[in-house]
């Protein structure tokens, strides 16, 4: 199984952790607040949300112009951060005529990918470490 480049939860903790006893700033990472946010293993996702991610690691080309703009959290369920942080990619729907409800939302510089499957109603952190 092919992973994509991405730091997980594990790498984040290990920066935390690096900066401490370095003597550093240590800055919470980004997905310490959001508490109304899941996780999912990278081998529980969709085929078809395995395809979006193989997208984003080489640089498109996609299916949809929406993809790869900027995602606005109005929904507030990720973490706050600055405008432009989050960009967000389609997850094909089987069947669907539409986009559907699926979507791979990245952070910043890809450090952090969220799965959805109800349309930002809820998200889950994805797990490349399982």
């Amino acid at each position: 199984m092919r992973f994509p480049p991405r730091t997980t939860r594990i790498g984040a903790l290990v920066a935390l952790m690096s900066a401490l006893l370095i003597g550093g700033t240590a800055v919470a990472p980004a997905n310490a607040a959001a508490t109304s946010v899941g996780s999912i293993c990278y081998s529980d996702l969709p085929s078809q949300a395995y395809d979006t991610l193989d997208l984003i690691a080489s640089g498109g080309p996609f299916p949809y112009s929406q993809d790869g703009t900027v995602f606005q959290n109005r929904e507030r369920v990720l973490p706050s951060q600055s405008t432009g942080y989050y960009h967000e990619y389609t997850v094909i729907t089987p069947g669907s005529s539409t986009r559907g409800a699926r979507r791979i939302v990245t952070g910043e510089e890809y450090q952090e990918d969220y799965y959805t499957a109800d349309h930002y109603a809820t998200f889950d952190l994805i797990d490349f470490g399982c």
